[in-house]
C-alpha cells in the first residue's frame, strides 16, 4: 500500500537485491490496472537494475481486478480519474520508491496504453524526470473538467526527453495526431523522438493478448532502455 493524499492505494514495487540506491522508473498502467503484465514489466526492470513502481490509480473508483469489459472501463472508470489526482498519486509512488532504496535524482517514467498518455502528462508535471518513454496511448481526444488537457496540449511543456513508440495500424491513435504532438514539442525546443511501427497496432507490447507484435515489442523495449541510459537513468 502506497501512502497518497487522503489515504493509501495499492501498488507494486520491485528493486534489485542490495542496498542501492537504484534509479527509479515509474510505470504507468494500462486501463486494466496493475495486473500480471504490469507486474512482469516492473520485475523485468528490477532485474535490469531499476527500482520500478506502479500505483493503482483507478482503485479510487473501481476494483479493476474484477472488471472484464474494456468498453465499460473506458466509459465508467477512466473518466473519473482526474489528471491532477493521477499526477499526485504518481508523485506518491515515486516517494515510496525513494524511501525504499530508490534514487529520485535518477528518475524515468514509462507507460502503456492510457499509461502512455499519462507518461506525457507526468513528464510535463514533474521537472525532476530525466527520461520518458510512452508506449502508444491517446494524444488527442475530448477534454473534460477532470481531464482538461490532451497530450497535444502538454507537449510543449514536457521537461525530460521523451521517446514515443506507436503502431502505424492503431485505429484509435492516428499517426497524424502523434505527429502534431511531436511538432508542438519540438517547436518549444523539447527533445522528442517518435518511432512508428508500420505493421503494429495498439497494445503491441502487451504479450498477454493477440495485439502483441514481438518484433515491435522487442525493438521498443531495447529503445526504451537505451533512452533511459542516454539521458542519465
Amino acid at each position: 500500500m502506497i501512502p497518497v493524499s487522503g489515504g493509501s492505494l495499492p501498488g507494486y514495487f520491485a528493486k534489485p537485491v542490495g542496498p542501492g540506491p537504484f534509479p527509479i522508473v515509474l510505470v504507468n498502467e494500462e486501463i486494466f490496472g496493475i495486473h500480471d503484465y504490469i507486474k512482469d514489466v516492473i520485475r523485468r526492470l528490477a532485474k535490469l537494475g531499476y527500482a520500478a513502481v506502479a500505483v493503482e490509480i483507478y482503485a479510487r473508483y473501481a476494483d479493476l481486478s474484477k472488471a472484464t469489459d474494456a468498453g465499460e472501463i473506458i466509459r465508467s472508470v477512466i473518466p473519473k480519474a482526474a489528471d491532477n489526482v493521477v499526477m499526485s498519486d504518481s508523485d506518491a509512488a515515486i516517494a515510496y520508491a525513494a524511501a525504499h532504496g530508490g534514487d529520485a535524482s535518477r528518475l524515468a517514467v514509462t507507460g502503456f496504453c492510457r499509461g502512455g498518455r499519462n507518461t506525457w502528462l507526468y513528464d510535463a508535471h514533474n521537472p525532476n524526470v530525466k527520461a520518458a518513454v510512452a508506449f502508444y496511448g491517446p494524444v488527442g481526444g475530448a477534454k473534460t473538467a477532470l481531464q482538461p488537457q490532451t497530450v497535444q496540449d502538454v507537449a510543449a511543456s514536457i521537461h525530460a526527453p521523451l521517446l514515443g513508440l506507436y503502431g502505424g495500424k492503431d485505429p484509435g491513435i492516428p499517426v497524424d495526431e502523434v505527429r502534431k504532438a511531436e511538432a508542438a514539442a519540438k517547436a518549444a525546443g523539447k527533445k522528442v523522438e517518435i518511432v512508428i511501427y508500420p505493421e503494429a497496432g495498439h497494445g503491441f507490447h502487451a504479450d498477454y493478448r493477440p495485439s502483441y507484435v514481438a518484433s515491435a515489442a522487442t525493438d521498443g523495449w531495447a529503445r526504451m532502455l537505451a533512452w533511459f541510459k542516454a539521458n542519465g537513468v
